[in-house]
């Protein structure tokens, strides 16, 4: 039976099973709590002095009860296969789940009312004791709060008194989700169909993720990130599965012939969020080399059989041992798991002791995943690992302050990876991929603070605006901003005694800069850390460093895309500089303006700031010495940093986007690209010309700008064809990535040579009977490349390999270039496919619109479909909201934005529509003062050639 019949028939099918079922569960819950009260004295609750009647709290709870613990038990009600037999009754899926919690708390202010959470689960049998006196507190009433609070308000008779610990039993009943979020089900395919439409081989499983305010909706909770609990867990589940948790199994017993009961070893103290379950028939994989942690890897049979886990396994133990000596703690859990899920809503989730990832982020199949897949592997796995200290071991206080979590793990997960894969060599690129996509954002007026006020971020959707490139990539800039101020040595001092005292507890960031400090002063340091640092954490943007070295005068101005809009913010600034010399000690702009010897050019020698990019600015210079820094690139760019290669074509590109340089001056810091052959600066490159792309491929600007395009990466095309025309590629990661990247551009902008290897190469494996000889790093661009240039056989083939493959690396390749096609219908039907469960996975159907919304013959489709199909997308509607609009550049485009921004419920895409908005706004003032000075300059370079 497929997914969508399966569940469709959930409430049709064997009522009398389901009900049955759930009431077992039930009564088997009930009758583990009975058995732990049974020897209590339990009496009538004493008369207690009145306190003080208390307004219901608005989003926040109140913090008069402080949880200890949780005993929860969780039974969901599914089969992990559903078996038809001919003529006989099959049992059909269910979607229910039962259970009990009984949390233990702490009253610190006397209260008539308990406030957690609880969202969308029936909850039914409240019990309230005091632990101290092992009596019951009478409940007077139970109500439930919708959104956007989903409190939970239990009234009592009689207060609850200051300083006794109590416990309250609830009983709970909700339904598992078919989105990944909370508790859901999942779906595969284990071993092959032995005919077309055989279901026998499709199979079920059930996982978590709560991440911020999902707990709620699994069990009745305090579920905000300050209250952290220890929990012991309980999963009754059916005999043929195995439940895994946050901590290791303690044992498991058979119930009766349909169900069997594993007991969990007590959680650490943990924020709910961190909570993890899930029940499956997966296998696993362990570390060549066991260590003190007990690390496993569950996927699918199929692939562990094949070994496809082995990698992530691995390489999960180096990263461990790394991440324990350099933060001088070790891992506070006896086991780690991974599990390879064909669901989940984000790439992963770092649950404490059971991190989940989506399947193709986990899995590596030799011979037909990428080389640079290892990559993936490794940096997802060390940012979810440095969570296990950072969000985990000390978690922020409130969401305000995620980029405690993320920033640190971003930051860490580059070190870790260059340390434990040091042939990747790409920790240069890491950083500046992640600087620039912060400074994209942060360049709006709709950006926010690193850390917005606490009553900024309130409900879910608040809270969910959170996590996008500020806090992950601004947040790690900064941190490697001050690990370079006060050097690395004094930062990773100070982390340490940061981790080590706030074990178990919460910060904000105010504490991090407090032991930061301290560690400033135990080494003879003078920076005031708070004061630098909160000028970059609690505003908006970033500063323009703008230097005059003719005399030396430098002043600073926030950077913002919108030239007209006014701002007063200003920062304590750390400049590096460097001419034909060593980088210095830096030196501080800390007010608005200023002169400063170093940066004047006495000789005519060019200055260079900002050395290694260690800082979280733009710069800009006089025209002198713009001239010198472009030359210098055109005639030996090895005397400038590697990485500040790529900033000044960075810096050039944005400086214009915001008017404040001739767009000529960023269009010639390109000119020596015809000679590099290095990735970053090519890659940094490609990056800003994109967006000449997204503005002009619309317009008559497209034909003499894919003609320099193609001028200028015919060198480096050439410096791989050998490799690519024999389907080889280097042994240097770096430079798989440059031939990657140079048959991308030369194909997409018309190159022959590439566009006829493309084309052949795609015929040869449709002509193969199967036989695939394009080499695995080169099959994602050659796909793209092939379907873009043919037309319905080309994709109908490769949709074909889509449906049928089973390697969730090439599943992934495929996906990805079926939207590369040309051809709008074939797009249109694409779109249509997305609705459909059967054809495209749901946590797929996000990434397959965006990918449409890329390709300039889809951008409109997809536009329209969003709209159309709002609430079957809303799950990804921030990465929809920004791929779609990426383009807009017209009144009617900005219109139909403000209209669909003022009609449509946004939830938590409400801050990327203002952005879009802004951007919009912005992207129109550009095109209009500078379509002309492009065109001109474009076509002048033909003419040249």
């Amino acid at each position: 039976m497929s997914k969508a019949s399966a569940v469709s028939k959930a409430v049709a099918g064997t009522f009398v099973l389901l009900t049955v079922s759930a009431l077992a569960g039930i009564f088997t819950m009930v009758i583990f709590y009975k058995i732990e009260i049974s020897e209590m004295n339990v009496t009538s609750p004493p008369t207690m002095p009145p306190t003080t009647t208390r307004l219901p709290p608005v989003l926040r709870l109140p913090r008069d009860l402080i949880p200890q613990s949780y005993e929860v038990f969780l039974q969901p009600d599914f089969y992990t296969k559903i078996i038809e037999v001919v003529n006989v009754t099959s049992p059909n899926q269910t979607m229910l789940f039962t259970g009990n919690s009984t949390v233990s708390f702490h009253c610190v202010q006397g209260t008539k009312a308990i406030y957690l959470h609880s969202s969308d689960l029936i909850i039914s049998d409240p019990v309230v004791m005091n632990k101290n006196k092992r009596e019951k507190v009478v409940v007077s009433s139970v109500k439930s709060h919708s959104y956007p609070s989903n409190f939970l308000e239990i009234q009592l008779e009689e207060a609850l008194e200051e300083g006794v610990n109590y416990s309250l039993f609830l009983a709970f009943q909700g339904d598992i989700n078919l989105s990944p979020y909370a508790m859901f089900i999942s779906t595969y395919v284990e071993g092959s169909p032995v005919y077309e439409g055989d279901q026998d081989t499709e199979r079920f499983l059930v996982a978590t993720t709560l991440e911020p305010t999902y707990a709620r909706k699994v069990f009745p909770c305090f579920d905000e990130p300050d209250m952290k609990a220890v929990f012991h867990v309980t999963i009754i589940h059916r005999t043929d599965t195995q439940a895994l948790g946050n901590a290791e199994v303690r044992e498991s017993n058979v119930i009766d012939v349909n169900w069997k009961v594993t007991y969990f070893h007590p959680t650490p103290k943990m924020s709910t969020y961190l909570f993890a379950f899930t029940v499956l028939e997966f296998t696993f994989t362990e570390p060549s080399t066991p260590g003190r942690v007990d690390i496993k890897t569950y996927a699918r049979p199929d692939a562990i059989r094949a070994g496809h886990a082995q990698y992530a396994t691995d390489i999960a133990e180096k990263i461990l041992k790394f991440y324990e000596k350099y933060f001088g703690i070790n891992y506070q859990q006896k086991k780690l798991t991974q599990i390879a899920l064909p669901d989940l809503r984000a790439p992963a989730m770092e649950n404490w002791g059971l991190v989940t990832y989506q399947e193709g982020r986990l899995l590596y199949e030799e011979g037909v995943s990428s080389l640079l897949h290892k990559e993936d592997i490794a940096s997802i796995i060390a940012h979810e690992l440095a969570h296990q200290w950072f969000g985990n071991l000390v978690t922020m206080k409130w969401w305000n302050d995620i980029w405690l979590n993320e920033g640190f793990a971003t930051y860490f997960s580059i070190l870790a990876l260059d340390c434990v894969e040091p042939s990747f060599q790409l920790k240069e690129w890491h950083i500046m991929s992640n600087l620039h996509t912060a400074f994209e954002h942060d360049a709006l007026a709709s950006s926010h603070p690193l850390s917005p006020l606490p009553e900024d971020i309130q409900g879910t959707f608040e809270i969910e605006g959170m996590f996008d490139s500020i806090t992950y990539f601004k947040g790690a800039a900064l941190l490697r901003m001050l690990a370079d101020i006060v050097s690395e040595t004094t930062f990773t001092k100070g982390i340490k005694m940061y981790l080590s005292d706030f074990k178990f507890n919460n910060t904000d960031q105010d504490d991090l800069w407090k032991y930061i400090q301290k560690a400033v002063y135990e080494d003879n340091g003078h920076t005031d850390v708070a004061k630098v640092m909160n000028a970059w954490t609690k505003q908006i943007g970033y500063p323009v460093i703008t230097i005059n070295t003719t005399n030396g005068e430098i002043y600073q101005k926030h950077f913002q895309f919108n030239d007209s809009s006014e701002s007063n913010l200003w920062w304590e600034v750390p400049i590096r500089v460097m001419s034909n010399a060593p980088k210095s000690s830096p030196i501080w702009l800390t007010s608005s303006n200023n002169s400063k010897e170093e940066f004047i050019s006495r000789k005519g020698e060019w200055i260079l700031a900002n050395v290694n990019c260690t800082g979280y600015y733009r710069v800009n210079y006089n025209s002198e010495n713009w001239e010198r820094l472009l030359t210098q690139l055109q005639t030996n760019p090895g005397k400038i940093p590697l990485m500040n290669r790529g900033q000044l074509v960075d810096d050039a590109f944005n400086l214009a986007r915001a008017k404040l340089v001739e767009v000529a001056l960023a269009l010639n810091s390109t000119c020596f690209l015809q000679d590099e052959t290095e990735f970053l600066p090519w890659k940094l490159a490609v990056r800003n010309l994109e967006y000449f792309v997204l503005m002009f491929d619309r317009s008559e600007v497209n034909g003499p700008m894919q003609a320099y395009l193609r001028q200028q990466v015919k060198g480096l095309y050439n410096f791989f064809r050998n490799y690519t025309d024999n389907s080889t590629v280097p042994e240097d990661h770096s430079l798989q990535h440059n031939q990657i990247l140079a048959i991308e551009v030369a194909c997409s902008n018309g190159l022959p040579e590439c566009l006829e290897m493309a084309t052949n190469m795609f015929a040869v494996w449709m002509d193969s009977n199967g036989t695939n000889q394009i080499h695995p790093n080169l099959r994602s661009v050659i796909y793209c490349q092939a379907l873009a240039a043919g037309g319905k056989e080309e994709w109908d083939f490769a949709w074909d390999k889509f449906q049928s493959a089973s390697d969730t690396s090439e599943k992934e390749q495929l996906r990805q270039a079926l939207s590369c096609t040309k051809k709008i219908w074939l797009l249109n039907r694409y779109l249509e496919y997305t609705l459909n469960p059967e054809k495209i996975r749901r946590m797929d159907v996000g990434p397959t619109i965006r990918d449409i919304a890329q390709n300039v013959a889809g951008q409109a489709l997809a536009w329209n479909f969003i709209r159309a199909h709002w609430a079957y997308v809303q799950w990804d509607s921030i990465m929809l909201v920004k791929a779609v609009t990426r383009r807009f550049s017209t009144p009617f485009e900005l219109a139909e934005l403000e209209r669909f921004g003022a009609e449509y419920p946004l939830g938590s895409a409400t801050m990327a529509v203002q952005q879009a908005i802004e951007q919009t706004q912005v992207n129109i003032q550009w095109v209009s003062e500078n379509k002309d000075s492009v065109l001109e300059w474009f076509e002048n370079f033909v003419e040249r050639v």
